[in-house]
């Protein structure tokens, strides 16, 4: 599913579903585009959990948990990209951004 998130700032889309898991930061790590440069954003587990509270804490369960929640996910994350810093193309998403 192609998703795109824009506003005046910005066109970010999620052209594909990849996606890995962070065993050592406990993160998720996906990818979004800006025209054709590449963004790279990390949800941390805990965030994940205040997402899905019911995920299982295996690397299985929170990509199950990232995947359920993929639509809320990438709209935060075009959320964070459009407010961040001009020409920094990593991005981290914590809990509070979900609030």
């Amino acid at each position: 599913m192609k998703i795109s998130i824009s506003n005046r700032r910005q066109a970010l889309n999620f052209p594909n579903e990849s996606r890995s898991f962070d065993e050592t930061r406990n993160r998720v790590c996906f990818w979004g585009y800006d025209s054709a440069i590449e963004i790279s954003f990390y949800v941390a587990a805990d965030a994940l959990q205040e997402i899905i509270p019911e995920m299982e804490g295996t690397a299985e369960g929170i990509l199950q948990s990232f995947d359920a929640a993929r639509e809320r996910i990438h709209a935060v994350a075009g959320e964070v990209y459009a407010a961040g810093q001009k020409g920094s193309y990593v991005f981290d998403l914590i809990a509070d951004d979900f609030q």
